[in-house]
């Protein structure tokens, strides 16, 4: 195939210039993924299936070109990169063997495959409703955060439970977050609070301005430089060191987001 290539490591160029490049109708990712630990390539695998990309050979899987396209290439790229693999993305047409009629009929199995597996969680989960969330015991700022998060945007009747950092195997029903080998936790740079963010497509302003906040708390890195950061972990500290139980941690810190939510809107 031709096309052109946004570098390992940086970040794409804006949309307009991307339009620019020569013209292309796909967008595809090549990657290499260590062989150890596997639940890093599961993890990867699931991500290129949640964004709707089909592989053409094992290690290459293939977009329509979009903006959105580049997005989540982009964040699957960094986040190959942190885990220790290797990744890059192009943007072009297939010129010998496979024709755009071969990858469309790609997409149409997979969309197939797709909407019968949709139906099937539909039926077992209840879209989404009324699900155990796993964490890790003691929560704290991107914990709680993230509990408030689901709580109220993702799951209504989430349910939670408090385990050991490691070894704790989840039953079938479960989700974890912000532990080790969780479904949602943190990806690249990015806090659990972010990555549920974009894993669910909320897009919300203030959400967005709460995840710049619990950002800089959690990950020390002062990347957004968000003037409420001290206060708002001050809040979360009190509340820490006055109870040690995770649920009461839970009620009164959806308190403090409660409010925080309210004043960034």
């Amino acid at each position: 195939m031709r096309g052109s290539s946004t570098p390992r490591g940086a970040s794409p160029p804006p949309p307009d210039v991307v339009k620019g490049t020569p013209t292309g109708r796909w967008l595809l990712l090549f990657h290499q993924i260590p062989p150890k630990p596997d639940y890093f390539r599961v993890k990867v695998w699931r991500r290129l299936q949640r964004i709707g990309a089909v592989p053409v050979k094992n290690s290459v899987w293939v977009l329509p070109y979009n903006d959105q396209a580049v997005e989540d290439f982009r964040w699957l790229l960094e986040e190959i990169e942190a885990g220790g693999g290797e990744a890059s993305v192009f943007r072009g047409d297939f010129v010998g063997g496979l024709s755009d009629r071969d990858i469309e009929a790609l997409f149409r199995k997979a969309g197939k495959r797709r909407a019968i597996r949709r139906t099937r969680t539909a039926r077992r989960t209840g879209r989404m409703h009324g699900r155990t969330w796993v964490t890790r015991r003691g929560v704290f700022v991107d914990r709680i955060a993230s509990a408030w998060l689901i709580k109220r945007f993702i799951d209504p009747a989430a349910r939670f439970k408090f385990v050991a950092p490691e070894g704790y195997s989840p039953r079938k029903s479960e989700l974890r977050f912000d532990m080790f080998e969780a479904e949602y936790t943190h990806e690249g740079d990015r806090c659990t609070f972010e990555t549920l963010l974009r894993r669910f497509r909320l897009r919300d302003p203030a959400l967005r301005a709460i995840g710049e906040i619990v950002h800089d708390i959690d990950c020390k890195d002062e990347k957004f430089g968000r003037a409420e950061a001290t206060g708002v972990e001050r809040l979360l500290a009190g509340i820490a060191r006055k109870h040690a139980t995770d649920a009461t941690r839970l009620r009164l810190g959806a308190v403090v987001f409660d409010n925080l939510y309210q004043a960034s809107r």
